[in-house]
């Protein structure tokens, strides 16, 4: 088949892999000057720092100078490609620098032949079903082209389009979101409120506590402590934001006032397909992203349209690996979807557990760390057992970052229990 691959990261690389393996003909399609995706560095930050305003130049990337994975190594490949340990310029931390990543990204496409697939600087514009093929726009120096593909697999990632806290306009000092947080030095001597509890709010905080005045960490969780924190002398935990002041001033809910110089949002980002015409079958709601069979397939496109990439908070390059290596088996022919009424209810049914469990729409999309549906994918492409080292590695470390708290979360090292052969990579 002749199949259109949207984005050059980590997704769009394991797809475009797992599809040349099987024959097809590919075109990876990327925006910008060079692969990586999520991975790859820009230090430019957006005109609107909450990223905001539609006429924006968009800046695709959010990471900043000092990231590193929040998942150890052996963590970080394909279930037959490992992230390497010190060999080739790599350099067996156990948490590696995005520089490594994206070394590591680079050695993949590399080896898989898979530069000669991707046209860089080919922005995606409009993608929309015509006549039983898929009709892609796109331009490239400003000239627009249009091809028509047997398939599209969309794997544009959704680290770009911020997510942010409401918090009335009134409020005069600076806000931003950490999608345009790249170095600590702007917040030097501030006074920085940060909005968020997830491992980029604790490594942000971690940043740029060293330059700024005091940083206060606020968090809606209602297990929270409110407390200050015992291994920085300029950092507090807070509740939530109650309400904020004209003078600048940022009242809590545990009763504390600062008055803050910026206000730093470090609350996830939102799914985005601006270019996806469907006539209205695969809708975005309240970030989630449906109908679809198993986060992939809209049963009513399927299988000539997929998605990889889109659950979070799972092992991400072993789930993103197995989800690519099963769209390729499905356009091949080698696995048989389900019906389409069968694949609707099945849909149906998983919002209905979600709505009886309490989980929010907005998190329909979030594996909670749980390998069940990895097994799965895993049980398709017959590669079962493949979950077994990477469930014992992050039952480890996740069990570390419970006891000792995700500020401590780095300070895992492994062993603790798993045997040596298991965390090796070679």
């Amino acid at each position: 088949m002749e199949v259109a691959v949207i984005g050059a990261g980590v997704s769009g690389l394991a797809t475009a892999r797992a599809l040349k393996s099987s024959g097809h003909r590919i075109v990876v399609l990327e925006k910008l000057h060079q692969l990586g995706g999520t991975w790859l560095f820009d230090p430019r930050v957006e005109s609107d720092p909450l990223g905001l305003d539609p006429t924006r130049e968009i800046v695709h990337g959010s990471l900043y100078n000092s990231l590193r994975t929040n998942l150890p190594r052996q963590l970080m490949g394909f279930s037959d490609y490992p992230f390497p340990e010190t060999e080739n310029g790599y350099s067996g931390d156990h948490f590696p620098s995005h520089g490594e990543v994206l070394k590591f990204l680079n050695d993949f496409a590399a080896d898989f032949g898979l530069f000669e697939l991707i046209r860089f600087d080919s922005e995606v514009v409009r993608v929309e079903q015509v006549n039983d093929r898929w009709l892609i726009e796109s331009i490239c120096s400003n000239l627009k082209s249009e091809e028509t593909f047997d398939a599209v697999v969309v794997c544009n990632g959704h680290h770009t389009q911020p997510r942010v806290a409401t918090l009335p306009e009134k409020w005069p000092g600076k806000q931003m979101h950490s999608h345009n947080y790249r170095v600590p030095e702007p917040f030097e001597d501030k006074i920085v409120v940060v909005i968020g509890e997830g491992p980029s709010a604790i490594d942000i905080s971690r940043d740029i506590c060293d330059v700024a005045r005091e940083v206060h960490l606020s968090s809606r969780s209602p297990n929270v402590k409110v407390s200050k924190l015992v291994f920085r002398s300029n950092m507090w935990q807070h509740s939530e934001i109650d309400y904020v002041k004209e003078n600048g001033e940022v009242v809590f809910r545990d009763g504390a006032l600062v008055r803050a110089d910026i206000i730093l949002h470090c609350t996830g980002y939102k799914y985005s397909f601006p270019f996806l015409k469907t006539d209205g079958i695969v809708s975005l709601e309240n970030n989630r992203i449906g109908p679809l069979y198993k986060h992939i397939f809209p049963p009513k496109l399927a299988p000539s349209l997929s998605f990889v990439g889109l659950p979070y908070q799972t092992v991400v390059f072993l789930h993103i690996d197995l989800q690519a290596k099963w769209v390729s088996c499905v356009l091949s022919g080698l696995k048989l979807l389900p019906s389409k009424e069968e694949m609707l209810a099945e849909v149906e049914e998983h919002y209905r557990q979600m709505e009886a469990k309490g989980i929010p729409q907005h998190h329909t999309h979030c594996l909670q760390l749980k390998f069940e549906y990895l097994e799965w994918l895993a049980t398709q492409v017959g590669l079962e057992g493949v979950c077994e080292r990477a469930k014992l590695i992050s039952s480890s470390y996740f069990k570390f970052a419970a006891e000792n708290g995700l500020w401590k979360a780095k300070d895992w090292k492994p062993g603790n229990g798993i045997k040596e052969s298991l965390l090796c990579v070679d």
